[in-house]
């Protein structure tokens, strides 16, 4: 039995009906990436349940932020004048970083290998990937860090917002178009981001301080890629399949309000957090940046796994995430000056987190249930 039954008749019905459908075109990802996943699957035993794959992918890059975390909680660890962070650990990083790029390629290969290719292990796969992106984000954040060459916390804020957009774009497209266009940016990202982890356990933080030409900076690099890959490559070519596919008629929701119905939480999201970043009264972003970055990450992962759901079983998004209703008045009660700030931003990320693994928790259970199937076994259910 479910925790709580978060997905309807309706969408069960739509996921029974469910067919995969997507396009890869990123050349890294066809001639390089794809063949070394053809490889790698090999090695795995066919008992291997794919979700399980899935989810070691994912704890690899949660083991990255906690030990990150542990070393350089606030992002000072990078700055001059500051203990850095052990070279060791920037190894473990990179290791990491890339078996989890690795595993998240190879799950639905063992899935089709294993003939058990189900919608709960896209849901799965695309669930995790929607919280993987605070995790990532926060992890290479350490590289630069907010000292006098690194990264300001408030830029750092809006970058994240740029990746978490970037990544809601793929799952807009499918909610209107009915195909996942895989982005460019996720595979090179991943490899780049790999490599410089290592790079950085032998050149050291201190080389990220020197200007790469006059006095264009590293972290400069960093943050110009992130976002002319968004608005010149993401949001452009999302954009450009849905037009397609309102010109082909293949559109799946005609009016306007639908297509971008699945925006309105992610946005309101956003204004959110927005105004508790800068109308608050102890400067909390200051304070508290990896617990900020956490909170507003999940609850963003919360909001897109419906659209997710939505979209996989070809049902209509709804127009507001029940989260989002507490987080009002978390932000009034913040902005007013009335309570700690702190131990609020710590008692709501603890809840949101909380919301969000019983929501996943109850999904996985409930689909599990709908087909007959274990979520990380290959077995079936009450079978020896």
């Amino acid at each position: 039995m479910a925790l709580y039954e978060y997905v309807t008749q309706e969408q069960l019905a739509g996921f029974d009906k469910y067919k995969y459908s997507a396009v890869d075109s990123n050349p890294l990802s066809v001639y390089v990436m794809h063949p070394f996943w053809n490889f790698v699957v090999k090695f795995l035993p066919t008992w291997l349940a794919p979700n399980l794959i899935t989810f070691t992918g994912f704890m690899f890059l949660v083991l990255n932020f906690l030990m990150l975390a542990f070393y350089d909680f606030d992002f000072n660890a990078s700055a001059a004048g500051h203990e850095h962070v052990p070279s060791w650990v920037w190894v473990a990083a990179g290791i990491f970083n890339f078996l989890a790029y690795t595993l998240d390629g190879v799950d639905g290969k063992q899935a089709r290998r294993t003939n058990s290719s189900t919608p709960l292990g896209e849901l799965f796969d695309h669930g995790l990937d929607s919280w993987a992106c605070i995790f990532f984000v926060a992890t290479v954040y350490s590289i630069f860090g907010r000292g006098e060459s690194g990264v300001g916390v408030a830029t750092l804020y809006y970058i994240l917002w740029v990746v978490l957009f970037s990544f809601i774009l793929s799952h807009w497209e499918k909610y209107n178009t009915g195909i996942l266009f895989l982005p460019w940016g996720y595979d090179i990202s991943q490899v780049t981001i790999s490599l410089v982890y290592l790079v950085t356990a032998v050149v050291g933080v201190e080389t990220w301080y020197q200007p790469i030409l006059w006095h264009f900076l590293y972290r400069d690099l960093f943050t110009f890629m992130i976002i002319a890959c968004s608005f010149t490559v993401t949001l452009p070519m999302s954009l450009y399949n849905v037009l397609k596919a309102h010109r082909s008629n293949t559109l799946k929701h005609s009016s306007l309000y639908e297509a971008f119905l699945p925006f309105l939480s992610p946005v309101l999201l956003f204004v959110l957090s927005t105004i508790w970043v800068v109308y608050s009264p102890s400067n909390v972003l200051e304070l508290q940046p990896r617990i900020f970055y956490l909170m507003v990450g999940t609850a963003f992962a919360n909001v897109t796994c419906k659209l997710i759901v939505c979209q996989m079983s070809n049902t209509r998004c709804q127009a507001l995430s029940w989260l989002l209703l507490p987080m009002m008045l978390v932000v009034v009660l913040a902005v007013s000056g009335f309570i700690n700030e702190t131990l609020l931003l710590y008692v709501w990320t603890a809840a949101v987190i909380l919301a969000h693994i019983h929501y996943g928790v109850s999904v996985v259970q409930q689909l599990s249930g709908h087909f007959n199937i274990l979520a990380f076994s290959l077995k079936k259910p009450n079978s020896d």
